[in-house]
């Protein structure tokens, strides 16, 4: 967590500058304390205005004010971490060789600290051999360097260079340098996705669940020290995180008997996918043909992995369910908390606007077994799975 850290932000001349704002809008929200230099050229792209209301600290530019002389052996030595975002192809060269024209680099020679920087810069820059060689060689100082992303460019290009989004430059200052490895020692079992359930070849009964709920859960387990075994239904998302197991399967039953065999093995179970109620009774070998104006099919419930899992849990196990409801939703929270034998319930609402499935955002109600309801505000998923993570830990 940044929670209580000192974050000294350095700010070169991009375009990209407008994302340090929210970037240390975001770290204060996080509960660090947050200090900003900046050079002379990012000053045509942010106002240092913006970034002291919001740091509630002075900005910081040249080596001296005034009469003042902005001390940066001292700012080195404060820090817990110097980020630079964004850097640019310019300060990237400086560092590289040693060049120290200005207070951001003389801070950056004199950091004590660990160092990590977010470059930004257009693609044809990005991909230059001498960017690649200053990237390697600042590497090769220790220093980390969080991957450019693909996208829109200044240049109206399309491609990579982009600098990584605020909210995933805090994921990976969390992943690599504050988070506590609470959870170390523990085994942790997440279902994602849909099910599909077939009833020829080429057709199946689903939903619009993408997965992305579940999988940004087990990243965040795997970040707190877990074993995280995932059982993945069809989904595009893609898993980056090489210690994270995935288990691929289609159907419920699939879901089900995975399920089952993992979670004796687990202290903590989350079963976030959206598994079909429903699957066909009959399967036909061959693509059924559009013969007739209409088409009955025959369904029969499928298998309730959160209760038999809630049947089976013992001492020293938490286990989580997901709900998503549009009428009673938290009747039905209570509900459903009780009927399965969870611990806890994270209650999503199909009337919150940039909730639910295919959304990269999320807005949850957490129903523990306690009698605990804590709502949230809309965040994104991997600080929705932040929260819920949070939780677990207390109820653990």
């Amino acid at each position: 967590m940044v929670e209580g850290r000192k974050i000294l932000l350095g700010i070169c001349g991009s375009i990209a500058a407008y994302k340090a704002i929210l970037l240390t809008r975001l770290l204060i929200k996080a509960g660090a304390e947050v200090k900003v230099v900046m050079t002379d050229s990012a000053k045509d792209f942010v106002t240092p205005l913006s970034l002291s209301t919001i740091s509630k600290n002075e900005v910081l530019s040249g080596l001296s004010n005034n009469d003042t002389w902005n001390n940066h052996v001292q700012l080195g030595r404060w820090a817990d971490l110097l980020i630079i975002a964004p850097l640019s192809c310019n300060t990237l060269s400086k560092m590289a060789n040693g060049g120290c024209d200005n207070l951001l680099l003389a801070t950056y020679l004199s950091a004590a600290c660990p160092v990590v920087v977010a470059p930004a810069m257009d693609e044809d820059m990005w991909l230059h051999p001498s960017t690649k060689a200053n990237i390697e060689k600042i590497q090769s100082f220790g220093n980390r360097v969080i991957p450019v992303e693909k996208g829109e460019l200044a240049s109206g290009l399309y491609g990579d260079g982009r600098m990584a989004e605020p909210e995933h430059i805090i994921s990976f200052l969390e992943m690599n340098f504050f988070f506590s490895q609470s959870l170390k020692g523990k085994r942790a079992l997440v279902t994602a996705g849909p099910t599909h359930e077939p009833f020829d070849p080429v057709r199946y009964i689903g939903n619009q669940s993408t997965g992305k709920m579940g999988v940004a859960l087990a990243t965040e387990l795997v970040q707190r020290g877990a074993e995280v075994e995932l059982v993945l239904g069809p989904s595009s998302v893609e898993i980056t995180d090489p210690r994270i197991r995935v288990i691929r399967i289609q159907s419920a039953e699939e879901m089900y008997n995975a399920c089952l065999d993992i979670f004796p093995s687990v202290q903590i179970a989350i079963m976030s996918a959206a598994v079909a109620d429903y699957t066909p009774v009959t399967f036909s070998s061959e693509k059924i043909k559009k013969n007739a104006e209409t088409f009955t099919l025959e369904l029969s419930k499928t298998k309730d992995i959160l209760k038999a899992l809630g049947e089976k849990k013992s001492a020293g196990q938490v286990l989580v369910g997901f709900a998503l409801e549009n009428k009673d939703e938290a009747a039905y929270a209570r509900k459903k908390l009780k009927s399965k034998n969870a611990d806890m319930i994270v209650l999503n609402s199909l009337n919150d606007a940039g909730a639910g499935f295919g959304f990269d955002t999320n807005q949850v109600t957490i129903f523990e077994k306690n009698g605990a309801e804590i709502p949230y505000e809309q965040k994104s998923k991997q600080q929705v799975a932040r929260d819920i993570v949070d939780r677990i830990i207390k109820l653990l």
